[in-house]
């Protein structure tokens, strides 16, 4: 293999830090806490987003779900064909896009509102309807893709996924979670064993 395609992939790390950085400043602290309370008291949480946006969708919703916030991920498709059900009036529906125009999930939107739901988008475009239409807007910032072509959902992935892990993070102190509850829920692995040694 050419040593130069192994140099140009480990780019990938210092790309993504680098977007992970430019998140952080552009992150609005304001937004970010009014995401975590409503989080955090909603009845149900729902998650939905195309491609690697809603790969990331479905580990946010397994970040709630172990901090015991009930949450599911609904597939953009299912969404407009019944799934959309699952939300009900005071529910939280977060929709990630990092373009902030994706079709599907401005239909979503605009039936989650008429239906009394708390809006989250998580975007780059400022501008754009999913942010122009939400109650909270959780900004990312993506300097490039790590790929050669600038294309492939790559950073914007690191990005999102970050975003998640730190909700959860706010989640888990602001409900007052506790690492009992978690080995309840979580008995097998590495992680379940290590939680209940010595029951």
């Amino acid at each position: 293999m050419d040593p130069e395609i192994v140099s140009r992939a480990y780019e990938a790390f210092r790309i993504e830090a680098e977007s992970l950085a430019a998140t952080a400043e552009v992150l609005d602290p304001e937004q970010f806490a009014k995401a975590v309370e409503v989080l955090s008291t909603a009845e149900r949480i729902g998650a939905s987003g195309c491609g690697h946006s809603g790969i990331c969708c479905q580990h946010f919703c397994h970040l709630m779900c172990c901090v015991e916030r009930p949450a599911r991920f609904i597939s953009p498709a299912e969404a407009v064909h019944g799934a959309l059900g699952f939300i009900q009036k005071g529910d939280v529906m977060l929709l990630a896009s990092r373009g902030g125009k994706t079709d599907e999930l401005i239909q979503i939107m605009n039936i989650c509102r008429g239906k009394g739901a708390v809006i989250i988008t998580v975007t780059e475009n400022l501008e754009s309807p999913l942010a122009a239409g939400a109650d909270i807007v959780l900004a990312m910032k993506v300097t490039r893709e790590c790929d050669r072509y600038n294309c492939q959902g790559t950073t914007s992935f690191a990005v999102t996924s970050a975003i998640f892990d730190a909700l959860q993070c706010a989640v888990l102190d602001n409900t007052g979670f506790e690492n009992g509850r978690f080995a309840v829920i979580h008995p097998n692995g590495a992680v379940g064993k290590r939680l209940n040694a010595g029951k």
